[in-house]
């Protein structure tokens, strides 16, 4: 039991990892392209992908007796948090970027808070994003009032995203809804990239770093986290998603050679601390709802 908890938690590290490689790769992809290319791109592969995967074309013949206005609010909610979280990325350090992205989550568990005792939570999440803005320097190369609005706005869709997926599960067509929610998007998008951008979305020399970036946010993560579940609790599994932020800048510093300040790596640990303890009251909630 011990060493499949172990392996489980190895799983999520390495899941966290690949996602957070993938941004880096992202980013160096987006100074060629652009967000909405790199994310158009990204996005047809992970369908594909998805669909392999999970075996999709077996929900076909259930389409036309689908809840659509969920389904609908899904994918519009997860092309949106991707697109703007790359413009997020081509604006600020990967750590930052990622750090206030995680506010979206994070302040929907936020809303669930009825005990004065946890507001401590709140003024953590808080004290996170005062201390990531540098506000005596706020035209630094290190940070971008843009690239900041982008990344909370792409974790305001990250929360819808969560919202419109806990709706999306009782329709009983489990990962098939993520097949769908991705290739939604994608064909929302293509248009738009088509007309902003033609010559450089068929250019194939692209298509290889973007399947990279697919494969290493998609299909690794979903595949570890699905076995990962099988074995750790609510709690362990929210507390090392916690990490995600911390992750990030490590790997924007070793990939990307990203640095960012002491008081950004305090403002980090602020938010994964915030994320660990709404994590565990939510938890201790429900044990206390199911003793009753």
């Amino acid at each position: 039991m011990l060493n499949s908890q172990l392996l489980a938690v190895l799983f999520m590290v390495i899941s966290m990892i690949s996602y957070q490689i993938s941004a880096s790769f992202a980013k160096q992809l987006i100074a060629i392209l652009d967000p909405l290319t790199v994310t158009i791109l990204r996005l047809f592969f992970a369908a594909i992908i998805v669909c392999v995967m999970f075996r999709s074309w077996q929900i076909l013949s259930r389409l036309p007796y689908l809840k659509w206005r969920n389904l609908i609010g899904y994918s519009a909610s997860l092309g949106l948090m991707n697109i703007l979280f790359y413009m997020s990325l081509g604006k600020l350090p990967q750590g930052i970027a990622v750090g206030l992205e995680f506010i979206g989550p994070l302040g929907l568990a936020l809303l669930s808070i009825k005990n004065k005792n946890e507001y401590i939570w709140v003024i953590l999440a808080i004290l996170g994003i005062g201390l990531m803005v540098p506000w005596g320097n706020l035209d630094s190369n290190q940070f971008s009032i843009f690239g900041a609005v982008c990344a909370l706005a792409a974790g305001f869709f990250w929360a819808l995203y969560i919202h419109f997926g806990q709706k999306v599960i009782r329709q009983n067509i489990g990962m098939h809804a993520l097949t769908i929610a991705i290739s939604i998007s994608a064909i929302a998008l293509l248009p738009i990239g088509l007309y902003n951008n033609a010559p450089l979305l068929i250019d194939t020399q692209y298509w290889g770093k973007a399947l990279a970036i697919a494969i290493l946010a998609t299909a690794i993560p979903y595949a570890l986290d699905l076995q990962a579940l099988k074995h750790l609790s609510k709690a362990s599994y929210g507390t090392l998603s916690s990490l995600s932020p911390a992750l990030a800048a490590l790997t924007g510093l070793i990939l990307l050679g990203e640095k960012i300040a002491l008081w950004q790596w305090i403002a980090l640990i602020c938010i994964m601390s915030a994320s660990i303890g709404v994590t565990y009251s939510s938890i201790q909630k429900q044990k206390m709802a199911s003793s009753k």
